[in-house]
Formats: C-alpha cells, structure tokens, sequence
C-alpha cells in the first residue's frame, strides 16, 4: 500500500450548491466516501476523470425528489475519499473492485447504474459482473475501452502531458471540458480534494490505464462487457452532449450501435462535464424516464 492522502475537509466544508453529507465506509485500509440522499429504489451515479460526487450536485435532487435513493460514491483518489499517492497503485480491476464494496455493502439490490466518463468503464463492467444488483443502466459521454478504439492525437498527447505532469490542472481540465464556464467558485470545488501534487495520482493514473492494444491491461474485460451489453435486454437511457469536445455526439453513437442501443438523446449547450452544463435537466430525465419504466 502506497502513502496515503487524507481529503481536507477544512476546504470541503463550504461548497457552492452542495448541501450533502458524505458517508464513509472503511475498505481495505482506505476511508472512503460517497453520498446517500433519498428514500426509494437506489440510483447509483459513478464520475469519473478529474471530478468526483460534487459532478452530480445538480443531478440528484430532481432524481432524490422522485422517490429514489441516490449513492454517489467519491472513488479512492478523488473526492473525500482517501487518496494513494503511487500512481503505480491505481488500476482498473482496482477501481472495480472497490466500487462492487459499496454494493456490496449496501446490499444495493434493482439499481440503475449511472455512469459518465471512466464511471463508464467501470460501471458497466459492474452491470455485467454484479447483474443480480443492477436492473438499468444511464449512460452519459462515456465507452468501453477494449483496446480497439481509435485514439486521437490529441488525446494521446492529453495522456503524456499526464504522465509528466505531476501538479495536473484539475479546474483547468473541468473547465475546459465544459460548454460555459461554471466560475470560479466552482472550479474551486473541484480542486478543493487536492491539496497538494502528491493527492493527485488518481487523476494522473486514469488515462495512464485506458488500454490502448487488445493486449494492454483491462482490455479484455472491456472486451467482455462489451459484448455481454449487446446481447442485454435491460433498459437503458442514453444522454450524450451536443458539444463534448473529448468524446463527440458521434463517438455516441458508434458506441450505441456497439451495444446494440438506439442513438443517444442529445443535450444541447453541453460539453463533456454535461451535469455541469445541464445538470437539472438532465437529473429531470432521469427522474422523468425511471417513473415512466
């Protein structure tokens, strides 16, 4: 186990538009966060890369309000939860493996899984793997990465600027992935779980893990998911933004028709950070389309 470290919670006691009270739960030596708000059928929303919980603030009161119980776990690394400081710690199994605890432990039985960005990755590997837990699924901006997706230059040169940055721009990176600029209050949410370069080796880890071979780490369980998603029948609702510079309405659609889905429902005046920029309307699909199933 690599050091370790803690969030700070003196920056994380004030933040714009974010009344929720964190839980914890202890795994595997790491004290770990996530949030649970609502009474109801439990609703599962997984973030992904740099963001944590505070992604879905704007998302969760439409879907709370509707009678579900809403889980958001901060996944190790970012967020309250605690942060190893080897980047050589983080893997994709390892993600896993410790967001299929919080279900566990939770006994988290007919959830939807909602997923954006590497929440995707893992969450859907979930979907498949824990399927007796899982009975519908939201997918927003996101992929399976079998090592078989074509990666643009810009992205492989997002992933080196990485690799040898150990100070990584968090707000920078959110704002730039955003269609309006969310201020500087915001921003400053986002940067607040990291107080220093070395808590940051979640955030610099995760492009570092998506296989870009067949043959790299984690690729073949992408793999696996994906084509267990084709032949699934559970419901599933997908949202895509009509401005995600990192992953484009048609990256959308080719991973629709990939698993065997109708094209995504397009959000208007969104980027990549949709919960961001549309983040009630977004929440009131969701809500919208659980009371409708």
């Amino acid at each position: 186990m690599s050091e370790v470290v803690a969030a700070p919670e003196e920056a994380l006691g004030e933040l714009p538009d974010f009344p929720f009270q964190s839980q914890w739960r202890d795994v595997d030596g790491l004290r770990l966060a996530h949030l649970d708000e609502g009474e109801g059928a439990p609703v599962v929303f997984l973030h992904g890369e740099p963001t944590w919980s505070y992604l879905w603030r704007k998302v969760i009161p439409p879907v709370r309000d509707a009678g579900f119980r809403c889980l958001a776990p901060d996944l190790a690394g970012f967020g309250r939860s605690d942060k190893p400081t080897d980047v050589d710690w983080y893997s994709y199994d390892g993600h896993v493996a410790l967001t299929a605890t919080l279900l566990e432990d939770l006994d988290v039985r007919g959830a939807t899984m909602v997923v954006h960005d590497w929440g995707g990755p893992i969450g859907l590997r979930l979907a498949v793997e824990m399927a007796e837990r899982i009975d519908r699924l939201v997918i927003l901006d996101t992929g399976l990465a079998t090592g078989r997706q074509r990666m643009t230059d810009a992205w492989l040169a997002f992933r080196d600027f990485v690799a040898r940055t150990e100070d990584l721009p968090i707000g920078f990176l959110v704002r730039g992935a955003c269609k309006k600029d969310p201020g500087d209050e915001v921003i400053a949410g986002y940067e607040a779980p990291f107080p220093d370069n070395a808590s940051k080796a979640g955030a610099r880890a995760f492009p570092l893990l998506l296989p870009t071979s067949p043959e790299a780490p984690g690729a073949a369980a992408g793999q696996r998911a994906l084509e267990a998603l084709r032949e699934d029948q559970r419901p599933t609702l997908m949202l895509w933004a009509d401005s995600d510079p990192v992953l484009p309405f048609s990256v959308g659609e080719q991973f629709a028709a990939s698993i065997g889905r109708p094209p995504p429902r397009k959000i208007e005046e969104a980027g990549h950070f949709l919960q961001e920029d549309q983040g009630p309307e977004i929440g009131s699909l969701i809500a919208e389309w659980l009371l409708a199933g």
